[in-house]
């Protein structure tokens, strides 16, 4: 079966110096497209790229977490990894026996990464070329939340209370 909500991928190739910068600003991005309560917005410089985020520090910490968690895989050796951000609504579930309530996903963002060991020759090609990336996910990031299709994903918002109305899971793989 196939998934019912949209899946939105950007692929990342990094060095070590930059993974944790990168990584905070390209999950910050999203969650400021995708939180929707009232929020203090920022800005991250990451190799010359604007990136928007959130003041908030739940959310902060959030983020925080997840880096050094993926940074953890990259201490122990991993050159590849997998950031999954999804957005889920709640929906009451009702069965013969019991009443409650399951997460549905309604919205998918994966961050592929992969760690490159960098030499000093190609130092200003690799930083360009990643802040050309980061541009170009930025834009994929702004085109799909700002499309039919994106505005058309988000679930109805009932409950207005905190910056998210929606549930939030970010998993490291």
């Amino acid at each position: 079966m196939a998934n019912a909500y949209h899946t939105i991928t950007i692929d990342l190739t990094l060095d070590r110096s930059t993974t944790k910068d990168v990584l905070h600003g390209v999950l910050h991005s999203i969650l400021f497209h995708r939180l929707f309560g009232t929020i203090k917005p920022t800005t991250f410089e990451v190799l010359d790229v604007t990136l928007p985020g959130v003041v908030d520090p739940e959310m902060e910490r959030l983020v925080k977490d997840k880096v050094d968690g993926f940074w953890r895989g990259v201490d122990n050796g991993r050159r590849r990894g997998q950031i999954v951000v999804t957005f889920s609504q709640k929906v009451e579930k009702k069965s013969w026996f019991t009443v409650g309530e399951e997460l549905v996903p309604w919205e998918q963002w994966v961050i592929n990464v992969d760690i490159r060991q960098r030499n000093d020759n190609d130092f200003h090609t690799f930083q360009a070329s990643l802040a050309n990336t980061l541009t170009k996910a930025l834009q994929t990031m702004i085109t799909h939340t700002s499309s039919e299709r994106g505005r058309s994903a988000v679930p109805l918002i009932t409950n207005a209370t905190g910056i998210s109305p929606f549930p939030i899971d970010i998993a490291v793989n």
